[in-house]
């Protein structure tokens, strides 16, 4: 009732019947697809097991494949890269060509160092490329040889391309071992190479110093001029560095220090060093003293101008240019090779200089080359410092030394040839100073002026310090020198007292020790070779003996005129016989006077110093003329004639006895006068023969 009641409910549940009598239908069309399903499921699992089975060598084959592929790209990246190379390199070799042909024909040098700056960065290039190239084609070779032998190894390739990767490989082996080495060695780079050489070789020659004489007259600028422009350093750096890098450092080397070293000889040869070429003692003997004087003065000038001028600016220069290799340990080496030649000829002249023969006038000399030597320490310490340079600093220091031994030998034997100048002969007949005794007092003159006491005082007391010698008054350079000095003037007194003991003439020998001593004194006083005497020496020794030996040529030469009119012996006499006495005493007086007079007239007895001239003149007239008068007064009207000479004439005779052929004085100073005595080119030979000669 309820059911019929709602319809609604009714076509619900219809609905739902239909629904599940669907779904049964379905389920069991379900369960019959399943069943075929799991008959397809059977059919498709051996299906895929068959396909598995076939495609397992697919699988391996195509790894093979994969792994020839990772093979193949390795070996390509770097060969790729190797013909990039091969590309840059012949473009940089046609660049090089081209710029070959640009550089040959520039004329300007700015331009032509431009050019070679531009040349050089090429090389540079080159040289960078073909090393690549030797190490990347070692790699590639590496990476085709493991292609080749996986390839034999798996089969993964066919015969065919097995033999042409074998036979890239052949060639790639072949071009390593040849090409490549015959493009490093024989091709463009090693021409590339070969001009930079010369180039770099013509620069050097071009670089010199200039106006060197004008350095020779003002030695004491301190104008430096560093060889070679700001361009010219820089393309001589590039070039040394490019050399290095190629292997080529040792020629850089050699081409540096043979073209420098000619440039500084060819710009020390226009000085004119020809004296350099004998250096030997005896060939040093040989020359004559001009020419050795001449020689000696220009080695101290040319020395000078070779150490301050042109081997400063050689180390400036060498330090510049090769101052970057070995941690600048190759330039200073370099720089001692150019400065060794140089060095050992001027060595080898002042060496044969201070062991040729040691005569007096080289004195001087010697002390100019030690002085040299001295002022130029500083620059021989600081321009040949270090190691490599100890051999020419050494060498240098030898020289000196033998310099000092020279020079102070040559003073001592001085003493020595003086003494050993006596010959056993009487003084000159007119009783004239000995030209030894001019030479010597004017040579140690000259030796204590300012120009050369300091120096000559160093080398007695260098010399001192190595003999260690005990000497009374050493302690100051004063007692040194006087100590040397005081050697030669003793010897030259022996020499004098040694002609005075061969004298017979009793008059002469006291106006040959007057004149002598005389000399000695005047040119001696006030001069620093008084000071070095000193007064009480110069006085006692020289002075005094002078005027005693003036004073006993007074009383023999005239003194006996002064006898003969002594009055006692008139006095004496009876009245018969004083007429006749006194008459023979005039007669005796004139004639011992007409003797004197013409044995001075002759030039017998001569004085050739004016000043002593005139007061033996004086103190003769004073001797003889008041004698004369005296008795003349006291016995004039016993004279048995008359006319005798009148007190005046007999002082006019007096006086014109030292008239005889006046000495004409020189004009010069003490050193024109030692300059004129040095130059007469035998003073040697006049210290030895002690001959005489003018008046200096």
């Amino acid at each position: 009732m309820a059911l019929e009641e709602d319809p609604t409910t009714l076509l619900k549940l219809e609905s739902a019947c239909s629904d599940l009598k669907t779904l049964l239908r379905a389920s069991e069309e379900t369960e019959e697809n399943l069943g075929n399903t799991d008959t397809r499921l059977d059919l498709l699992q051996r299906s895929l097991s068959t396909a598995s089975k076939r495609i397992v060598p697919l699988q391996s084959l195509a790894m093979s494949r994969k792994a020839l592929d990772s093979r193949i790209t390795r070996a390509l990246a770097p060969a790729l890269a190797l013909l990039n190379t091969f590309k840059l390199t012949e473009c940089l070799q046609n660049s090089l060509v081209e710029l070959s042909t640009r550089l040959s024909s520039e004329k300007p040098l700015q331009k032509r160092l431009e050019r070679l700056l531009e040349y050089t960065k090429y090389v540079d290039q080159l040289n960078e490329g073909l090393s690549n190239i030797s190490d990347e084609v070692e790699v590639v070779i590496q990476k085709l040889q493991e292609v080749v032998e996986f390839i034999s190894r798996t089969k993964a390739a066919d015969q065919y391309r097995e033999a042409r990767l074998r036979e890239a490989l052949g060639t790639l082996k072949g071009l390593y071992e040849i090409e490549v080495d015959e493009m490093r060695f024989q091709g463009l780079l090693d021409q590339a190479l070969v001009h930079v050489q010369d180039e770099f070789e013509g620069l050097l020659l071009r670089m010199k110093l200039r106006n060197l004489q004008g350095d020779l007259v003002h030695q004491h600028g301190d104008d430096f001029r560093e060889l070679g422009s700001e361009l010219e350093i820089e393309v001589l750096r590039r070039i040394s560095t490019t050399l290095a890098a190629n292997d080529c450092l040792d020629i850089c080397i050699d081409i540096y220090v043979k073209a420098r070293y000619r440039r500084a000889a060819k710009a020390l040869m226009k000085l004119n060093p020809d004296y350099l070429r004998t250096y030997t003692p005896e060939g040093i003997e040989e020359m004559e003293w001009e020419t050795l004087e001449t020689a000696t003065t220009l080695w101290i000038q040319h020395l000078e101008v070779a150490v301050k001028k042109v081997l400063l600016a050689e180390k400036k220069l060498c330090e510049r240019v090769l101052g970057d290799f070995m941690e600048g340990l190759i330039w200073p080496e370099c720089f001692i090779k150019i400065s060794d030649k140089i060095m050992a000829v001027f060595f080898r002249f002042g060496e044969g200089v201070a062991r040729s023969s040691k005569e007096p006038q080289k004195l001087f000399k010697l002390l100019d080359m030690f002085e040299s030597l001295e002022k130029l320490k500083p620059e021989m310490s600081q321009i040949f410092e270090g190691e490599p340079g100890l051999d020419i600093c050494t060498r240098f220091r030898e020289l000196e030394k033998l310099i000092i031994d020279a020079s102070s030998k040559v003073l001592w034997e001085f003493g020595l040839q003086i003494e050993g100048s006596i010959d056993g002969l009487p003084p000159a007949q007119d009783g004239s100073v000995p030209k030894l005794v001019r030479y010597a007092i004017n040579y140690l003159k000259y030796l204590t002026t300012v120009n050369y006491r300091t120096s000559m005082v160093k080398v007695l007391r260098t010399q001192q310090t190595w003999e260690d010698r005990s000497i009374n008054d050493m302690s100051s350079d004063e007692g040194l020198l006087k100590h040397a000095i005081s050697n030669v003037m003793e010897a030259l007194q022996r020499n004098i007292e040694a002609k005075r003991m061969c004298c017979r003439d009793k008059v002469l020998v006291h106006v040959f020790t007057m004149n002598t001593y005389w000399y000695i004194y005047m040119r001696t006083k006030d001069t620093e070779l008084g000071e070095v005497l000193g007064e009480r020496c110069m006085k006692e020794d020289y002075k005094a003996v002078a005027e005693e030996s003036a004073y006993l040529y007074q009383k023999q030469a005239w003194g006996g005129l002064v006898r003969v009119l002594d009055g006692n012996d008139v006095r004496g006499e009876g009245k018969g016989s004083v007429g006749r006495v006194v008459s023979e005493k005039i007669e005796a007086f004139f004639k011992g006077l007409n003797e004197v007079c013409e044995s001075h007239a002759r030039g017998v007895y001569s004085i050739p110093d004016v000043d002593l001239r005139e007061q033996m003149r004086e103190a003769t007239v004073r001797l003889v003329v008041p004698a004369y008068a005296e008795f003349l007064e006291g016995y004039s009207g016993l004279l048995q004639r008359k006319g005798y000479p009148s007190v005046e004439r007999v002082k006019e005779l007096v006086g014109k006895a030292f008239d005889w052929g006046k000495l004409k004085r020189r004009t010069s100073a003490a050193s024109s006068d030692w300059n004129a005595a040095r130059n007469s080119g035998s003073l040697e030979r006049d210290v030895r023969s002690g001959n005489g000669g003018g008046d200096i």
